[in-house]
């Protein structure tokens, strides 16, 4: 029999969720994301070293630039080795400021362009506030693509939706751990809130016709991937992708178009924010993960100034 890997590919397109190369190479996937979290781990390993120094050559003094400049690069090394596109991430302490947002979205942009690569074969990651839902909204307009990042609820999911991003990344497990502390008790299968979280936007999206792709992300188990198996798109870490290479039992298509699906809803900026508020999980785990990225976004920038 296939590996759980093979066979999960069948029907979901397969991501890598890292920076690291190797593993990357190894594990073959489609696409690949990077986030600040991923750029810092990336940075440690001699592979990229030569990076970091020339981002920090070219930077003017402009640490910024840097952290882009190092983030582009990386992304190109990793379309070397992979068919598909790469995702890289917008600084998100820019997450409230549509204008700023879009600014560095087009820098992004065009640090690829400048390297050789289109525009196809990028994703804009932006944090999905309502200001960077605009700003994706925007920039899809404009032909540069979007993966809307740290996704919790649906109001999210559902504005995304609505403005036409071409990408949503729900954070399966970090709901989890959400509700695990919040209840005081594990969950499996499909009474895990954070695949529930999932299977609810992938059937709304599929019943309504939204072409808006959903990509399942931060899992913490082989189990959370498998009860969503036949998502459109699934981001992995290289442990777990390893863990369901050697895996070799059968993984059945769980998720598929057709199913029913809640009647289209449009969010105007308070309803958003309303629904937003009202959802505990989502409000706190936007406002964590942000903060979380901004302090590996600053440590970042820190060890491309002590190399300055």
């Amino acid at each position: 029999m296939t590996s759980k890997l093979d066979q999960l590919k069948q029907f979901t397109t397969v991501v890598a969720d890292t920076g690291d190369l190797d593993a990357i190479i190894r594990l073959q996937p489609v696409d690949a994301t990077t986030n600040p979290s991923l750029l810092l781990k990336a940075a440690a390993l001699p592979r990229y070293a030569p990076l970091l120094q020339n981002a920090i050559g070219q930077c003017g003094g402009d640490l910024g630039l840097a952290c882009d400049l190092f983030g582009a690069s990386v992304g190109q090394e990793i379309l070397k080795v992979i068919p598909g596109r790469i995702s890289t991430e917008v600084d998100a302490r820019l997450s409230f400021d549509t204008q700023a947002t879009l600014a560095r979205a087009e820098r992004l942009i065009g640090l690829y362009e400048q390297a050789g690569v289109g525009r196809e074969r990028v994703l804009i990651k932006i944090a999905a506030t309502w200001e960077g839902i605009r700003a994706a909204e925007q920039l899809e307009r404009q032909g540069i693509q979007t993966n809307l990042t740290l996704l919790f609820s649906f109001a999210q999911a559902a504005a995304c939706a609505d403005a036409g991003v071409f990408l949503i990344s729900p954070f399966v497990g970090r709901i989890y751990d959400w509700y695990k502390k919040a209840e005081g008790r594990d969950f499996v299968g499909a009474e895990d809130p954070g695949v529930q979280s999932v299977t609810r936007i992938y059937n709304y999206y599929k019943a309504n016709a939204y072409s808006t792709v959903v990509m399942g992300a931060s899992f913490r188990n082989l189990g959370q991937i498998e009860q969503l198996a036949g998502c459109d798109r699934l981001t992995i870490s290289p442990e777990l992708l390893q863990k369901l290479a050697d895996e070799h039992a059968p993984l059945p298509r769980l998720l598929a178009p057709g199913n029913a699906g809640e009647p289209r809803q449009t969010l105007g900026e308070s309803q958003y924010r309303w629904a937003m508020n009202e959802d505990a999980m989502g409000t706190e785990k936007l406002a964590e993960g942000i903060r979380l990225f901004a302090r590996d976004q600053e440590k970042l920038e820190a060890l491309l100034k002590a190399l300055a």
